[in-house]
């Protein structure tokens, strides 16, 4: 599926003027373009398959947990389209096998590229680790400060919203859980 920036002009341009605004002003003439533009780039996960990020690994007989702290992400919330960003952590206790720290982020960057409910983009990256990797176990924490939470409605700057997703041996043990737990926490 490819993007459809004309659609989305034509759909900002109904917004600008919707708000009764001029979209051929100076400010605004260029607007509905620079934003179909973003979109295409916001939502570029929309298409990519996260799991084949994971295809290449390396086997190296590693059974303890390798974790991945503090990557950045920004998605844009499905219910009113504004922005939520924070931070993922993101480890794993392989079953000998393991791929580069970077296909971790990918695998974040690639759900958070679409519009999201952090709950679900947290799910699926832990669902997409399991099945690419088949490790022992899977633990993410996703924690984010929500615009719509921020800007709108109830207007609670910094708040953050934590969701986590445990898979096999870190939901099954809680030694295991709390290990990570520990070390996403910085202790």
């Amino acid at each position: 599926m490819t993007i459809d920036q004309s659609a989305i002009e034509n759909a900002v341009l109904a917004i600008i003027r919707a708000i009764g605004d001029d979209p051929s002003r100076e400010g605004l003439r260029d607007t509905p373009r620079r934003i179909a533009e973003m979109y295409a780039e916001i939502f570029a996960g929309m298409d990519l398959d996260p799991i084949s990020e994971l295809s290449v690994g390396f086997e190296e007989g590693h059974h303890e947990l390798v974790l991945l702290k503090d990557i950045p992400f920004y998605s844009l919330c499905e219910h009113h389209f504004l922005p939520f960003y924070g931070v993922a952590h993101v480890g794993y206790i392989p079953n000998g096998r393991v791929v580069g720290a970077s296909k971790l982020a990918r695998v974040v960057e690639i759900f958070s590229k679409r519009p999201q409910l952090q709950e679900r983009m947290t799910r699926q990256i832990a669902d997409a680790i399991m099945g690419g990797l088949e490790p022992a176990g899977v633990g993410v924490v996703v924690q984010a400060e929500h615009l719509c939470l921020t800007m709108r409605g109830i207007k609670k700057p910094g708040s953050n919203l934590v969701t986590s997703a445990m898979r096999g041996l870190f939901r099954r043990n809680s030694l295991t859980r709390s290990e990570f737990l520990s070390l996403v926490q910085g202790a």
